[in-house]
């Protein structure tokens, strides 16, 4: 991290313990495992802005929901040549059921092979 210093230039700062502590943690972790980690929150932040939550009223929101839908269906399809079958396959099958639910929730629903995530994962029907 670097902070401004009286004389206008950058002085690095050196990381506290615990962000160097974090840094080494973040070493001994599988890329899988960082990857897949990100896809369930992307998933879980979906689900909630397409209303599959507790409160759909006050917690639904159509347009952060194709944000997250997209750079779900981008990670996943760039990803899945990189981690297992069994991985994908199960990010698959959360991203499915997201898009379905974002069809669902949609007062004019997007054509076919055109809703969030589709340019990735083709039409889901």
């Amino acid at each position: 991290m670097s902070t401004p210093a009286p004389d206008g230039h950058e002085h690095v700062t050196p990381l506290s313990p615990d962000a160097s502590g974090a840094a080494r943690d973040i070493a001994d972790v599988a890329a899988v495992e960082v990857i897949t980690t990100a896809a369930v929150h992307l998933l879980s932040a979906a689900a909630v802005k397409v209303g599959l939550a507790d409160d759909p009223e006050t917690q639904k929101d159509l347009d952060e929901a194709r944000k997250l839908i997209n750079a779900l269906a981008g990670l996943i399809t760039a990803a899945a040549p990189e981690i297992s079958d069994m991985h994908a396959r199960s990010l698959r099958d959360g991203l499915r059921s997201v898009q379905l639910a974002f069809r669902e929730a949609s007062v004019i629903p997007d054509p076919i092979g055109q809703g969030p995530g589709e340019k990735w994962t083709g039409p889901v029907t």
